[in-house]
């Protein structure tokens, strides 16, 4: 395990978690991940990608909801967990993610390669 992993690692068990309401896909669309969390991922076709792209989705998304939840990204992990990233629903963890964690994240993505999930 690489150093970046172990970040992505211990910044994943600081991220509050909370039950989404099923079916919502409201915080599902392209986003950026780092080059270690996209190797954590399926891959998908170029039209898979052009396809959700263009319709401003996830190539990960499927009728049931995310289809790689367990690997998801840290940027989609603070998707109602911050003010700066309220759910659209309102939904929230008991308590909201600490502002260091936060800040980590937000560290930990500007010094790494962010490509399009």
């Amino acid at each position: 395990m690489n150093r970046n992993d172990r970040i992505i690692e211990v910044l994943r068990r600081k991220i509050p978690t909370f039950a989404c309401e099923p079916g919502c896909h409201d915080c599902c669309g392209p986003v950026t991940a780092s080059s270690e969390e996209m190797a954590r991922l399926p891959l998908r076709a170029d039209a898979e990608h052009e396809a959700a792209l263009a319709a401003w989705s996830c190539p990960h998304l499927g009728p049931e909801g995310c289809r790689v939840y367990a690997e998801r990204p840290l940027i989609c992990r603070l998707f109602g967990t911050t003010p700066s990233l309220p759910c659209p629903r309102g939904k929230r963890p008991e308590a909201m993610i600490d502002a260091r964690t936060e800040q980590a994240i937000h560290r930990y993505l500007e010094q790494t390669r962010q490509v399009l999930v």
